[in-house]
């Protein structure tokens, strides 16, 4: 019965919250003279609590903030002052490598670029 117990704790630690933390990214891509404003959040156990914190960072600098993407893993986001890409995968390379092919331009750069 005591082996039985420990087993039943054990597996309640393993279970708990989700097996990967979720982040996002937000940005306000309007075409304008200054680089674009941008959240990001890492951490969070739903896709929901993820976009909610990316927007309200995004905010504090930009009027016109969308999430762009959540990930599991890794996301980016590169842009200049008309282009922008996002993209995500299993590692920060993978996704800043999506990033800047969405962009698509020599002048895109990574504006953020994070993984849990």
């Amino acid at each position: 019965m005591k082996k039985f117990a420990t087993l039943i704790v054990a597996l309640g630690f393993l279970f708990q919250g989700s097996a990967f933390a979720i982040g996002a990214i937000a940005v306000d891509d309007s075409v304008g003279e200054t680089d674009p404003a941008y959240g990001f959040s890492t951490g969070y156990d739903t896709e929901a609590e993820a976009k909610r914190a990316a927007m309200k960072f995004c905010k504090e600098n930009g009027d016109n903030c969308k999430v762009v993407v959540w990930f599991k893993t890794c996301g980016a986001y590169a842009s200049s002052k008309k282009y922008y890409g996002y993209g995500y995968g299993a590692t920060k390379g993978t996704a800043t490598a999506a990033a800047l092919d969405m962009c698509g331009q020599k002048s895109c750069k990574v504006v953020v670029a994070e993984c849990e």
